[in-house]
């Protein structure tokens, strides 16, 4: 109850301070002149400065809670000797002193001062009226501990709910911070499908602009024909690219794109694009084919489709061999081309800094697999991913 009301008075401290140091000045004055017996008597001059001087300095208890402690133990035991009598009125300040200074301190500090006011209180209450009962004395004993008492749990208590603020605020913390690396990994991956659908179908265009110049003076026709192959080429990299940035729009956007990630099922309209831009592409099939998971079905796409666009760019002229085996539960993909080229084995050789051999390697890894890529002994290039059939289920539902 007290903590509350010290919660309520720091929205108006000063109002506060006047309320408790007229409070104080009300009850130790008051306490003064009463005799023994509590009878009325004259009002004592020393007794009232020692109330109101003792009363004055708790407003100083925000800044020096010690100093406020000193000065009410040094009224408190010159009232013990002024005053007609003693009770827990008359050291009223002290007690609200000794309060404070248990809030604001260290619990070995008001430790300290509380049997320091315990020990001299009862001393001048002895020294004073040497034939006071047992009972007196006591009950001296236990109203100076209860002010410590109090401020000890209420010390206590705040220290609690701060630690739980704090717990709170770093789990905030923690789950703002894992939701920026969710943002900045979901980046990451757009990222990737955007170099994908844009690597691959600028390779095609300019694969089929090239074609098209040099077939316009003699072979007017096939350059036309090449030039509609243009169109479809870049065409589909414009509707791939706007259904990858669609994912930046919101689910309830009405205009958000509705076509499906891109998967094997799409591998003969890839070979199609390859082959019109004037890459031949021998595709095999190994075993029984076997549905794959969303995520492992866009991995093994982009890596053909990528691995594709690195022959198609640096060994113009060859030929590609993709081949995708099942077994078990795994899938082999290989793209392997018979012509070296030395742009090409310094541009996608496995220690280069290619980002497309990276992002490739990346893709694998994610969900569960390995990609290698190295020279071909006979001479040209070869890109090897091996992927399982199915990814853990945090991959599946991210």
């Amino acid at each position: 109850m007290i903590d509350s009301w010290l919660h309520r008075a720091r929205r108006h401290p000063h109002l506060a301070d006047a309320l408790l140091v007229l409070a104080a000045v009300v009850i130790t004055a008051g306490t003064t002149t009463l005799d023994r017996l509590g009878n009325r008597i004259e009002p004592n001059p020393a007794a009232l400065a020692l109330a109101v001087v003792s009363s004055l300095a708790l407003p100083a208890h925000r800044r020096r809670p010690d100093i406020t402690f000193a000065v009410t133990l040094g009224c408190g035991l010159a009232l013990c000797f002024v005053a007609t009598q003693l009770n827990a009125g008359l050291v009223f300040p002290l007690l609200a002193a000794l309060y404070f200074l248990a809030v604001r301190t260290d619990r070995r500090t008001a430790r300290v001062a509380t049997a320091v006011a315990a020990v001299l209180v009862t001393a001048a209450t002895v020294i004073n009226e040497p034939h006071t009962s047992f009972s007196v004395k006591v009950g001296v004993i236990a109203w100076i501990l209860l002010p410590g008492a109090l401020g000890d749990s209420v010390r206590s208590r705040r220290a609690h709910l701060a630690a739980i603020e704090e717990r709170a605020e770093r789990a905030e913390r923690t789950r703002e911070e894992e939701a920026r690396r969710r943002v900045a990994d979901e980046r990451i991956r757009i990222a990737r499908d955007l170099h994908d659908v844009v690597a691959h179908h600028i390779a095609l265009a300019n694969a089929q602009a090239g074609i098209a110049v040099h077939l316009l003076d003699r072979h007017p026709a096939q350059a036309r024909e090449m030039l509609s192959h243009l169109t479809d080429a870049t065409g589909s990299a414009l509707r791939e690219l706007k259904a990858t940035v669609g994912l930046l729009r919101r689910a309830d956007d009405p205009q958000a794109p509705l076509e499906p990630a891109p998967g094997l099922d799409r591998l003969p309209d890839l070979v199609g694009a390859f082959e019109r831009a004037g890459l031949p592409v021998h595709l095999s099939v190994e075993g029984e084919p076997q549905p794959l998971s969303p995520g492992v079905d866009l991995t093994a796409y982009r890596i053909l489709q990528e691995s594709l666009t690195n022959v198609a760019k640096h060994a113009p002229g060859t030929a590609a061999d993709v081949t995708l085996a099942y077994s078990g539960s795994r899938v082999l993909l290989t793209v392997a081309n018979d012509r070296p080229v030395a742009a090409a084995r310094s541009a996608v050789a496995p220690t280069g800094g290619g980002f497309g051999l990276i992002g490739m390697r990346e893709r694998a890894s994610a969900v569960g697999g390995c990609l290698t890529a190295d020279r071909r002994s006979g001479g040209g290039f070869l890109v090897s991913a091996e992927l399982p059939l199915r990814t853990a289920a945090r991959e599946e539902h991210p």
